[in-house]
């Protein structure tokens, strides 16, 4: 198990990405906790990207639930279909949020986040969960998140 990362911030996201994935499956081996794995893939992107906030959200009975996150505390329970995170998981898909003040019906657990991405967590095509990331920075997310975060969760997923 990996105790330090390599953190390289002077590089491009997607660089950075590809240097973290390695990083995080070597981490994740040999690890089958689900809820530990969360809390340490959480970490990894927060110390990597010094984002607001990273966190999961998990799908029990017709709620999403607060799980392992990093950063300031945050909404605990979210009905299907209300905010990002509710919305993600009824459309099944990954939202990308450039401004959380013009979405409709966005939960304001933070002031200070401004733009947001939401990644589902599919399991056997059903969504688990969510991965709830923020910025204090508008517009901050891109298809570069998307197409490296839905890696991260692939290979969170298979563990």
């Amino acid at each position: 198990m990996a105790e330090d990362l390599i953190i390289d911030k002077s590089v491009s996201k997607a660089a950075q990405y590809k240097s973290l994935i390695p990083q995080i499956e070597a981490l994740l081996f040999g690890e089958s906790d689900f809820v530990a794995n969360m809390a340490n893939v959480s970490a990894a992107l927060k110390e990597q990207f010094s984002w607001f906030w990273v966190g999961f959200y998990l799908v029990k009975e017709d709620e999403l639930v607060l799980g392992p996150f990093q950063g300031p505390v945050a909404c605990t329970r979210i009905k299907k279909g209300r905010g990002v995170c509710g919305s993600s998981w009824e459309k099944a898909t990954t939202l990308i949020v450039p401004n959380v003040d013009e979405f409709p019906g966005h939960i304001a657990c933070a002031s200070a986040s401004k733009s947001e991405i939401v990644i589902p967590l599919i399991l056997d095509n059903v969504v688990i969960g969510v991965l709830d990331v923020d910025s204090e920075f508008l517009d901050h997310f891109n298809e570069t998140d998307e197409l490296y975060l839905k890696q991260i969760m692939a290979i969170l997923l298979k563990h």
